[in-house]
């Protein structure tokens, strides 16, 4: 095994070994051994990892952004990191390419005295693309995170995408649409006759749009827009699904109002949520680590969760069905749940940065007691008929 100190993986890298020593002190690059006499040695697993730290850093993730990305260290998991920046400099190459066709044109204008409005909004939007780019990524990620926890640790072999389908009824159902559909995973893989059926599915977000496509066929159409401003004239739809959605809206009650809009008379719209004890035990895991930590600034039940959903849907739809989904989780890796965490919209990578080899050993002590770590689910479905 190839051996590395400081200096030396500092050369190879091209960078300070000031900024290897920083890497180290904040605990996202930690030398795989510490000699007595305080020297660092780095391994060509460090190296890899530090290829990846920097190449999402010169594609513009902050650091706070890169620790959850390099908590694994394996091959197969820098392959992975490769293909995601392989990605995205592909994308910011497109993305490049189009802005300096639009700077020459604009540049002719110029020189001919000429100013276009359009291409002034073209070159505003062009340079917010790799933000854009960014941030579609990360909202992306995230998902998959989470749906990868629920698959490997849940304990009901059918899987909550798999019963939310069973429990749809498609039959005189030929115009559907889900709002917030994500990367599309709800029709992955289902048997269901598209014959004569339109189905659109749409997102607020391009890039969970762009994910959609890819992972589905041309049967499916796909839009861009906000549950709050539904571009289709009144009741056109015979089913509407908002799976796992209405607690995001700015606006709950005008997203309703919205989806009653646009579905016909006896239509019927479907939407999940969660309850207040949904995942309880993680919040409770990371506060017993350390108090100050919070993984979401907002309650996303007390929006539109399983205890007021029926009577926030009832201002809307004249009947509503609740339905249950029973399972929990039986988590007996600490990876997974340490990348579900670190993916949560709170404090928890600020605080957590600079102990995350600490609170694996708290994880793993947990689970050694047990055998696993139980975590809550609480989820369901509401059945509104208009």
């Amino acid at each position: 095994m190839k051996i590395y100190k400081t200096g030396e993986i500092s050369k190879l890298a091209n960078v300070t070994e000031r900024t290897i020593r920083y890497y180290d002190q904040i605990g996202l690059l930690k030398p795989s051994f510490v000699l007595e006499n305080g020297y660092r040695q780095y391994t060509e697993q460090d190296l890899m990892k530090l290829q990846q730290i920097l190449s999402l850093k010169n594609l513009g993730f902050s650091l706070e952004d890169i620790y959850p990305l390099v908590l694994k260290d394996n091959l197969q998991d820098f392959s992975e990191s490769i293909d995601l920046q392989l990605n995205l400099v592909t994308k910011k190459i497109e993305s490049l390419t189009v802005l300096k066709e639009t700077l020459m044109n604009t540049k002719r204008l110029l020189d001919h005295n000429e100013i276009n409005k359009e291409k002034i909004l073209d070159l505003l939007q062009l340079s917010n693309y790799e933000n854009e780019l960014l941030d579609q990524y990360r909202t992306s990620k995230n998902l998959d995170i989470r749906i990868q926890l629920h698959e490997k640790y849940s304990v009901n072999p059918q899987g909550w995408f798999d019963w939310l389908f069973s429990q749809i009824d498609f039959s005189y159902s030929n115009r559907i649409l889900e709002v917030g559909c994500g990367n599309g995973v709800l029709w992955d893989k289902k048997k269901l006759n598209l014959r004569n059926r339109e189905i659109f599915l749409s997102d607020a977000s391009k890039g969970m749009i762009e994910d959609a496509k890819s992972r589905l066929s041309d049967d499916f159409s796909f839009m861009v827009f906000e549950c709050e401003s539904i571009p289709f004239k009144k009741n056109y739809f015979d089913l509407i699904i908002a799976n796992h959605v209405l607690f995001y809206l700015k606006d709950v009650q005008k997203g309703l109002r919205e989806i009653k809009r646009v579905l016909k008379d006896k239509g019927v719209f479907y939407c999940t949520t969660y309850g207040k004890n949904h995942m309880k035990e993680i919040t409770e895991l990371v506060q017993e680590f350390d108090e100050r930590i919070v993984l979401s600034r907002n309650s996303l039940f007390d929006q539109f969760g399983l205890e007021n959903g029926e009577n926030i849907l009832k201002n809307e739809f004249s009947f509503v069905e609740k339905k249950m989904y029973e399972d929990h989780l039986e988590v007996t890796d600490t990876q997974p749940l340490i990348e579900y965490i670190m993916s949560c919209h709170g404090n928890q990578n600020e605080l957590l940065k600079n102990k995350l080899n600490e609170f694996k050993s708290f994880l793993d002590d947990k689970i050694h007691k047990k055998g696993f770590i139980y975590i809550t689910k609480e989820a369901g479905l509401f059945i509104c008929k208009k």
